[in-house]
């Protein structure tokens, strides 16, 4: 077995059951992306918006549906960190899981900001004290200690056994799905404007279609869908992996996108109808629902909201903190990180370390970025660049490794495989200038890390390493390029107009997805690949 994973990737807690496991990936599903994704995507593609949340729920279904392959294949904790070193060699591996590890990070301090932020509109006069968070829409010094303190319950609670974050989610789930189900019904009821969806495709699509594809990224819905990885990153913390994770991920996906769309028509239907003759973009509100449910007299539910809005964001945090956690404990057998960062506790079989760490850069993410928004587009894009490995990875192992054991297996793959791969890397382009280029800057920015042990390793098989990654570093400096002279809708110089700016990224994604199958070659590490596939 290779040197990177002599030492054991078992967690020693209790296995989680598929009842859990489903409780725990759609504890993070429902969690922010509720609160703020439905009144940002009105305010940037009007009705259309609908739209925009069945594309982003169809987009991370077909990722899904890869990585379920992928991991049903190969159980192991942080397993989305760990399948690119199989089949294209470390220095992939490490692209993949420090984009990964970036977003899944980030997810801890955007779950605490949007608490804090619901907290800061506290309508109850023994709770003016919240109002010093926020100011002017700005998070205060005051405001960015509560989101410190959120983000250490997120990690206290963690912090002895997974399973006890099994236990705190199966308890919270029930009140984080019943409070959007309960405002689908009560908004519903008590208002809902059929002509606030427009008597036209043009008042359907005020702002053309564009924005139906930026708001895929701005309003967070590929954040509220990306948590099905929960269940990926896992991997052997389950009972029989190799069938619970395909269920556990199918359920979890199809519940929340019925949730997401529903809320989405319930926010757009249930707007007063004066309030939206000024335009969409004119559609603001510090928190969405609750505002709405002031405007609709139903100040009684208005309390739920609040209270959901605190509990909705810390199940989600809690789930990510252990996702995060797993995913730079596995890094760590990349031999590019310190080692320190792969120590598990050896009572409860947690990398607090880790765990730790995720904590302390955590603070340093939302000390400097701090706006929901913005963390939520960045959140999307470094997500998407990592998954933009799944299908090359997939395709690579049907022909490296043909006899494998595939519990679960996607058909028509060969199709199917650089059509996502295309879907991906247009959804990196849909959130615009400059993010893109910021997001790609800050996954680059990782590089001289890996160059740093690499060169104490001693460059061992780099050259193969380099023609394996080569792809994706070209992609990126190709979508990089495409967001400064690709069209006006998506914050380019318009040189390329849209919808020809779609044509060009598919064509020439297209071709790097198979300069990745060519770089593909059976690793050093595809030896222990081939020993967790004998196991199932």
């Amino acid at each position: 077995m290779s040197y990177r994973f002599k030492r054991t990737v078992i967690l020693r807690n209790k296995k989680i059951s598929l009842f859990s496991t489903t409780m725990i990936s759609l504890s993070g599903l429902i969690g922010s992306g509720w609160l703020f994704g439905s009144g940002i995507a009105a305010q940037e593609a009007g009705p259309a918006a609908i739209i925009s949340w069945i594309l982003g729920a169809i987009i991370i279904g077909c990722v899904a549906l890869i990585y379920v392959e992928l991991g049903s294949m190969f159980p192991i904790g942080g397993g989305m960190s760990r399948y690119a070193q199989f089949t294209h060699g470390s220095l992939l591996g490490f692209i993949s899981s420090w984009a990964n590890w970036l977003g899944l990070l980030t997810l801890l301090p955007i779950e605490a900001v949007a608490t804090i932020q619901y907290m800061s509109t506290w309508p109850w006069k023994w709770a003016s004290w919240t109002k010093i968070f926020f100011k002017q829409d700005d998070i205060t010094i005051s405001g960015l200690i509560a989101v410190i303190v959120m983000m250490i319950i997120f990690t206290l609670l963690n912090y002895w056994t997974v399973e006890l974050m099994s236990r705190f989610t199966n308890v919270v789930i029930v009140f984080k799905m019943l409070i959007p189900i309960l405002t689908i019904l009560l908004f519903m009821m008590s208002s809902f404007h059929t002509e606030n969806f427009g008597a036209s495709l043009q008042q359907f699509m005020p702002y053309n279609t564009a924005p139906i594809f930026t708001a895929i990224s701005s309003a967070g819905i590929i954040l509220s869908y990306n948590a099905f990885q929960t269940v990926i990153n896992l991997g052997n913390s389950m009972k029989n992996p190799e069938k619970n994770m395909s269920r556990a991920i199918i359920i979890s996906l199809a519940i929340s996108a019925v949730i997401y769309i529903t809320l989405q028509v319930t926010f757009i239907g249930s707007l007063p109808v004066e309030l939206i003759k000024s335009g969409w973009q004119n559609v603001s509100f510090t928190s969405p629902f609750a505002n709405l449910a002031v405007l609709l007299n139903l100040g009684w539910f208005t309390t739920l909201l609040y209270l959901n809005a605190f509990i909705s964001p810390l199940g989600s945090g809690v789930v990510f903190t252990t996702s995060t956690a797993m995913t730079l404990y596995s890094m760590t057998d990349n031999r590019h990180l310190p080692k320190f960062l792969g120590v598990q506790n050896k009572k409860y079989g947690i990398p607090r370390n880790a765990m730790l760490f995720n904590l302390f850069v955590g603070i340093i993410i939302i000390v400097v970025f701090k706006k929901w928004s913005i963390l939520s587009s960045m959140i999307s894009s470094m997500m998407l660049i990592a998954m933009l490995t799944g299908p090359v990875i997939l395709i690579a192992l049907r022909r490296l490794a043909p006899e494998f054991v595939r519990p679960f297996k996607v058909k028509f793959a060969n199709v199917f495989a650089p059509i996502t791969f295309s879907i991906i890397s247009l959804a990196i382009y849909w959130a615009k200038f400059p993010t893109t280029i910021e997001v790609i800057g800050i996954i680059l920015l990782g590089l001289p890390i890996y160059f740093y042990y690499e060169n104490k390793l001693g460059w061992n098989d780099f050259k193969k390493q380099l023609k394996g990654s080569l792809w994706i570093l070209y992609l990126l400096l190709f979508l990089g390029i495409m967001s400064i002279i690709g069209s006006k809708e998506f914050g380019g110089l318009n040189w390329i107009h849209y919808p020809l700016d779609f044509v060009v990224i598919i064509i020439v994604s297209y071709i790097f997805y198979l300069m990745g199958l060519n770089g593909a070659y059976k690793t050093e590490d595809f030896s222990f690949a081939k020993k967790i596939n004998e196991k199932l």
